[in-house]
């Protein structure tokens, strides 16, 4: 089976493509290796023969309007290059709660979710929790004065190795014409997570508890980091995947 990864070379990408490569013919395709989903340059040829298509492309921008331009063009070009190549299977990782976070990224996504849901081909969308290698962006982003500010929600990230296993064996899978969703194995609170992850880093930063705190700028309520209703769960614990990345 001929699969073709789109973001092939990106944090998740890479791990899906060394999954899939020794039973199938795999691609991992960006801009790097000479294929851009927004203008088109080099969809026909590397969709050639392909089977499957795995999402994987990101914006480069988080800002609302280039977000939404960015999955719009991206998604559009995609499925009608994979309509005429003959595509089976077109499958994207979104993201959980996307649809109650106020944040303009989370719309962007939610164009390229229905975008996805109206392809005349099988499609299957996997709606992931935040990844435990973002924790760290995650305090950077909620910093002021120096201190880190963090919501008492609920929080259940997954190690991308768990992201890309699923999306793997989802790939090779029958299309879900539906959405699964993903998260870790244990649920934190937010500001407990943090706080641990820093200091088991030696981050002197104070993480304050903060209720008013806010998500890459969104205002957040409790349930919006979470799983809606039944989800896979990964196998990788936040203590594991420390482990991880001390080797």
């Amino acid at each position: 089976m001929k699969i073709v990864i789109i973001g092939g070379t990106g944090l998740v990408g890479r791990q899906v493509v060394d999954r899939l490569k020794g039973e199938h013919e795999v691609i991992a395709a960006s801009p790097q290796t000479g294929v851009d989903t927004v203008t088109g340059a080099g969809l026909e040829e590397v969709l050639h023969g392909a089977q499957v298509v795995v999402d994987l492309s990101n914006s480069p921008s988080f800002a609302e309007e280039d977000a939404t331009r960015f999955f719009r063009t991206s998604t559009t070009n995609l499925l009608r290059a994979e309509q005429r190549a003959g595509v089976l299977h077109h499958v994207i990782v979104s993201i959980v709660g996307a649809e109650g976070i106020d944040a303009g990224y989370m719309r962007a996504k939610i164009v390229q979710e229905d975008l996805v849901k109206g392809s005349a081909a099988g499609w299957s969308i996997v709606r992931s929790t935040q990844f435990l290698e973002f924790l760290a962006a995650i305090a950077d982003s909620a910093m002021a004065d120096g201190v880190v500010h963090m919501a008492p929600v609920r929080f259940q990230p997954i190690a991308s190795a768990d992201v890309a296993r699923i999306v793997a064996e989802v790939a090779v899978g029958t299309p879900l014409a539906g959405t699964m969703e993903i998260a870790g194995p244990r649920t934190f609170g937010f500001d407990e997570i943090v706080r641990r992850y820093l200091a088991e880093n030696g981050d002197p930063r104070e993480v304050r508890t903060d209720p008013a705190a806010t998500y890459f700028g969104a205002p957040l309520t409790d349930g919006e980091l979470v799983p809606t209703g039944p989800a896979r769960l990964g196998e990788i614990s936040y203590e594991e995947w420390r482990a991880r990345q001390g080797r």
